[in-house]
Order: C-alpha cells, then structure tokens, then sequence
C-alpha cells in the first residue's frame, strides 16, 4: 500500500532550533512586540490566555489587558447570563467564544450587540462544513466584528477558514498539555510544522495565524512566532497561575490548581453530566503546583523572547521571521542544552 509513498517530516518544538543571526540592536529592551491578533485587531504582547474554563477568570482578564493583550471568555457556562455579563464589564476589550451549533447563533448576537469586540468559533475539529456556513453567517450579519476560527493544523484547512470570512485562524490539533486526540484517533500534525506549513499561505492571505497549544517555556513561543505565528494562544500555563479560573487547593507542597480538557473527562461530567453517547475523552485532567501570578509568568515569556529577537537580529517580531533559519536537531542537541552542575 505504501510502496514508493513519500512520508513528509513533522517536527515539534523540540526537534528544531534557531540559527543565530548578526545583531545590530544594542539592547533587549529595544525590539517592538506588538503584533496582530486578527486582521484588524492589534495587540501588544503576542500572548494570549485560552480560552477555558480552568485559565480565564476576572482578575487574569484584568491583567492581560493592562500588559497589551486581550480576554477571551469561554463559551462554557451553565446560562447565558455568564457570558452577558462579562460582556457588560469588558465591553471592547474582550472576545467571546462559541461553537457550530446554530443555536448559539442568537447568543452571539446579543453578545455583539452588548460590545464584545469579537468571537473566537472554537471547535476540535475546525476544517468543515458547518464551521464555513457559521463564519459566512456572522460576517454577514456583522462584517464590523472580529472571527477568530479553529482550530486547524494544514495550510488547505487555514485557506478555507480565511476564504469562509475567518480574521484569524488557531493552529494546533493535538499538542496541548491536556489533549489526548493523537493517542485516541492517530490524528494530528507536529505543532512546529503545522505553523510553519500554514504560515506560507498566512504570509500570501495576510490573515494571522495563532499558534495554540504545546508552548512550555519562552523558547516555545520564540519558535512558533519565527515559523510564522502572529501571537500564540496558552493554557496550562495561565491555569497554574494564581489568578487563573482553575480549581485551586492547599498541600503538604503548597498551592496546586487543576487544569484540564474541554474534552476530558472531568469537564464532559460537570459541564454534560458525562460523555456523550458513542463518544470517548480526548483529554485529561490532572494537579498542579501554583507557579506564582500571571503577571510573573507574561514578564518570563516576554523577557526570553526579547532575548530570542536579540539573537535573531530583530526589532520586531517580522524581521524575527524574515531572518528566521531553522536546523534540525536531535534529541541530543536538547540535553546538551540543560544545565549540567554534576558533570
């Protein structure tokens, strides 16, 4: 069956690195780190909190806001009322989210109206049918709002999304810290290729890409802006901040928070009252310890990617992609890179 088939490469993260490039930008703090959210939306961190039930909360909204980025609320909630009023207390400076069901049609509407500046279509699976006709029908009622749709992981799902009437497409299907979906169906793309694959038609369509899932330390959020992200979308680790949503108890070890799934197990029995019929979890849930507050976290991100532009030659977070050169690396190169104290 696979005689003469050309299998393609995927690669994660951690199987390629940056090449350094000649600097000419004499300090860390010079280089600008504003970039687009959607088309016509600007931001001026590259960061966003996902959209969850265990990450966005009030306080963590409040301080992505004063850093530059934006809140974008989950469409997880018993009642719309939730939603509405954390519309009412933001206004312009949050999105919402919804799925596919035509019912939440309606719902998002009346958010619209109340003043969210926008949605975030957020399904597992974004590259379909229903997703076009939900895209063309909010375009259509209202062209002046913001669609972020997803999420995707091939450059033909990306073009599709940004030709229904997409203003950002999330790119990531299985990396998440929670997700299980490659180990319970075999599908997925590598989350470095699938930025890099989609950003050569992001670059023609000039349409933002956000990377969503996988990022785990600022190294992760220097390579999937290089490979073409406008902004990277993080969950795990704005849920193991202490502002975050997350379930939060004491220990022998200190403070832990649970983050989990939207498709785990866990989050099927509170928000449904268990799985669906005919369907299995494609997540999981587990512990945490508490890693400090959410502005601790953004000025870590942000000051390693400071660096990473440094190192790039950059200014800003284009030239950072104009001068990108990528090698693969081996399992290797990451030991090597880990401090060694004992030899």
């Amino acid at each position: 069956m696979f005689k003469n088939y050309q299998f393609e490469k995927g690669y994660t993260f951690d199987d390629v690195c940056l090449v350094p490039q000649f600097n000419n930008v004499p300090s860390r703090t010079e280089p600008s780190l504003d970039s687009w959210l959607t088309k016509n939306w600007k931001i001026d961190i590259p960061i966003i909190c996902s959209n969850m039930d265990t990450t966005i909360s009030d306080p963590l909204a409040q301080v992505l806001i004063e850093l530059g980025s934006i809140p974008i609320y989950h469409r997880f909630t018993s009642d719309t009322k939730e939603q509405k009023d954390w519309v009412k207390k933001w206004k312009d400076k949050t999105f919402v989210s919804c799925g596919v069901r035509e019912d939440q049609l309606s719902l998002v509407y009346k958010l619209f109206d109340l003043g969210a500046a926008g949605v975030c279509i957020d399904v597992a699976h974004g590259h379909s049918d229903r997703m076009f006709h939900f895209i063309e029908k909010l375009k259509t009622s209202h062209p002046e709002k913001e669609i972020i749709a997803g999420n995707v992981c091939t450059p033909m799902a990306y073009h599709d999304l940004v030709n229904a009437g997409a203003d950002a497409v999330k790119v990531g299907v299985g990396p998440g810290a929670a997700c299980t979906t490659r180990l319970i169906t075999g599908f997925g793309v590598p989350q470095f290729s699938a930025i890099f694959q989609c950003s050569k038609i992001a670059d023609k369509l000039r349409v933002p890409l956000i990377a969503d899932g996988g990022i785990r330390t600022s190294k992760d959020v220097v390579l999937a802006l290089a490979a073409g992200a406008s902004s990277v979308m993080i969950g795990k680790l704005f849920a193991l901040t202490k502002e975050s949503a997350a379930e939060k108890r004491e220990t022998a070890k200190g403070l832990e928070a649970k983050y989990r799934g939207q498709a785990s197990e866990s989050f099927q029995n509170d928000f449904y009252g268990g799985l669906k019929e005919k369907t299995v979890a494609e997540g999981i849930d587990f512990w945490s310890p508490v890693n400090g507050s959410a502005r601790e976290l953004i000025d870590r991100l942000l000051g390693g990617l400071r660096s990473g532009l440094t190192y790039g030659g950059a200014r800003n977070i284009k030239e950072l992609q104009r001068k990108a050169e990528f090698m693969e690396v081996s399992s290797a190169y990451l030991q090597e890179s880990f401090p060694r104290p004992q030899g």
